[in-house]
C-alpha cells in the first residue's frame, strides 16, 4: 500500500453510481464518464463505436504505435501499461504483499489485493447497499439485480441462468460447464484412451495420472504432487502455517482467502442457492450440485 501514490490522502469526492472515491474533483468528473450512456463516438480509423469521448481518447492511442510491445507487438495506452506489459514476457513480479509475500507485476493488483487483509470495500453498490472491494466484483454483482428486472419482463438476458434448473450464473462459461451436470455430456477426451471428462483440468489430471504427459509440481517439503501451480501455492501455505485471511465476524484466521470465503458462510443466514427440482435451498453452490445429482437419481428412480 506504501507504493500507491494516493495511499493516505483524503478522497472527498464520491460517485454517487458506484460510489468510488476520489482525490481530486477533476478525476470524479473524467470517471463519470464511464458512466455516461447514449452518446456514442466512432474511430475515424476502425470505425469501432464507443459509449463517451473517454473511452474513444483511450481507443486512439493504439493506433498511433507509440507505445508498442517488441516481444508480440501489442499496443499499450501510455509507457507505464507497457512497461507492466513487459513483465508478462519477463516474468517479473517486483511488488510483494507484506502480509503473505505474495508477488505482483502491477502496483495497483497489489493495492487490490491488499484489501483481503485490510477488508477495506471501497464499492458499493446503490441498490442493495453491498459493499465490494474491487470494481470487477460490483459490476459482476450489479447482474443480478439486472436479471431480476429482466425476469419481471420476462427477458432471458444476462445473468446466464440454467433452463434446467434455474441456478444463476455470472459468466456464459460457468453456464456451460454447469448444464453438462444435466446433459452428462463430456467434451473432453483422451488421445490415448477411451475416457472422456467435463472438464479441462480433469483431462490434464488424467493424462498426467494415467499417460505420464505434462509435469508435476512437487511440494519439496512432504512431496505431495499437484497438477496446478495455485494448488501447490495453497498446500504450502498449510505447511508455513502462516493465516493472514481473517474472518472479521469471529477473528479466526484461515491460510487461504478461499477457505475464509466458505467460512463466511456460516455466519449469513442467506441461502442463494436453491434446487430446481425440490425447492431445498442452501449456503453453498457445492452441496447445491452435490444435492441436486441426488435429487436427479431419485427421480430417474421413482420414473423407472
Amino acid at each position: 500500500m506504501v507504493l500507491h501514490k494516493n495511499n493516505g490522502k483524503p478522497r472527498p469526492h464520491i460517485c454517487n453510481v458506484c460510489r468510488k472515491r476520489f482525490t481530486r474533483k477533476g478525476g470524479l468528473k473524467e470517471h463519470k464518464l464511464l458512466h455516461t450512456e447514449g452518446n456514442e463516438r466512432s474511430c475515424a480509423v476502425c470505425d469501432k463505436r464507443f459509449r463517451n469521448q473517454l473511452r474513444l481518447r483511450r481507443h486512439m492511442v493504439f493506433h498511433t504505435n507509440k507505445y508498442k510491445c517488441v516481444e508480440c507487438g501489442r499496443c499499450c495506452q501510455n509507457n507505464a501499461c507497457l512497461t507492466a506489459h513487459r513483465r508478462i514476457h519477463s516474468g517479473e513480479k517486483p511488488f510483494e504483499c507484506s502480509v503473505c509475500s505474495k508477488s505482483f507485476a502491477r502496483v495497483d493488483s497489489l493495492v487490490v489485493h491488499s484489501r483481503i487483509h485490510t477488508g477495506e470495500k471501497l464499492y458499493g453498490c446503490h441498490v442493495c447497499k453491498k459493499a465490494f472491494s474491487t470494481s470487477s466484483t460490483l459490476f459482476s454483482h450489479m447482474r443480478v439485480h439486472t436479471h431480476e428486472n429482466k425476469r419481471r419482463t420476462h427477458s432471458n438476458r444476462i445473468p446466464h441462468h440454467c433452463p434446467y434448473c434455474g441456478m444463476l450464473f455470472k459468466t456464459n462459461n460457468e453456464l456451460k460447464c454447469h448444464v453438462r451436470i444435466h446433459t452428462g455430456a463430456k467434451p473432453y477426451s483422451c488421445r490415448h484412451c477411451s475416457d472422456r471428462f467435463t472438464r479441462l483440468r480433469q483431462l490434464k489430471t488424467h493424462l498426467m495420472k494415467s499417460h505420464s504427459e505434462g509435469t508435476w509440481l512437487t511440494c519439496h517439503i512432504c512431496q505431495k504432487k499437484f497438477g496446478r501451480g495455485s494448488e501447490l501455492k495453497e498446500h504450502l501455505c498449510r505447511h508455513n502455517g502462516v493465516k493472514p485471511y481473517v474472518c472479521r465476524e469471529c477473528s479466526k484466521p484461515f491460510c487461504t482467502a478461499k477457505d475464509l470465503k466458505s467460512h463466511r458462510l456460516v455466519h449469513s443466514d442467506i441461502k442463494q442457492f436453491g434446487c430446481g427440482l425440490c425447492g431445498k435451498s442452501f449456503k453453498c453452490k457445492y452441496y447445491t450440485v452435490k444435492h441436486f445429482k441426488i435429487c436427479l437419481d431419485n427421480l430417474d428412480d421413482s420414473d423407472s
